[in-house]
């Protein structure tokens, strides 16, 4: 079915882009296959890394000018998160700088992190230069992922060149799979959180 499909070319004319607009968005996935393609030679493991930066730090400014903007009218109505919310504004009461860097690594704040980041009314230099660095590093840890599998899959299957198309779905499936269970475990937290601190409460004396 794929056999008529040249995806050096695609990739060599479009996969910087697709690196680009995928860590504008989430990540992770699109960078390990960068990181894939970087091994074989198709892409440029630099130019990877720079278009992954910038995409990754233009995600969260804008995450941040929205937050900045209409944080105090549109951070109230995400009730679903409130726990996060709540997780994220002590964080960067405590650790302001260390928020900003650590709020990409850490999963179900990469979209509300930046949003009550901007509506705390840090400042946008500040964060704009840690935003920069946490992309840069965030970038180069799923990267270096990408072109380590690589170089396994290459020393376990030899030429890699017959196996592009299972090893982008296996790629893709796996990270649809991470991101299923980091979803359901975000939507049960609430529930587990409120059965702790109900277990965590001393029963009322009778009497």
């Amino acid at each position: 079915m794929f056999e008529h499909i040249d995806f050096n070319y695609l990739l060599s004319n479009y996969g910087y882009w697709a690196v680009f607009i995928g860590c504008l968005l989430e990540g992770e996935t699109i960078l390990i296959l960068g990181g894939l393609a970087a091994h074989q030679h198709v892409l440029q493991w630099q130019q990877v890394l720079i278009y992954a930066t910038l995409g990754g730090m233009l995600g969260d400014q804008i995450l941040f000018w929205t937050g900045r903007y209409f944080g105090p009218r549109l951070l109230p109505r995400l009730h679903r998160q409130q726990a996060t919310i709540d997780r994220v504004s002590d964080l960067i009461k405590r650790y302001p700088t260390a928020s900003i860097f650590s709020v990409r690594f850490l999963y179900g704040m990469r979209l509300i992190g930046p949003l009550v980041i901007g509506a705390s009314r840090l400042s946008p230099i500040r964060f704009a230069i840690i935003n920069l660095i946490g992309a840069a590093v965030w970038a180069s840890l799923f990267l270096a992922a990408g072109y380590w599998a690589g170089g396994f899959l290459e020393n376990m299957l030899g030429n890699l060149k017959p196996y592009k198309m299972p090893i982008f779905l296996g790629v893709v499936v796996v990270g649809a799979a991470v991101a299923l269970y980091r979803h359901r475990r975000a939507k049960t937290r609430p529930a587990r959180q409120a059965a702790k601190q109900a277990k965590d409460v001393p029963p009322s004396s009778a009497g």
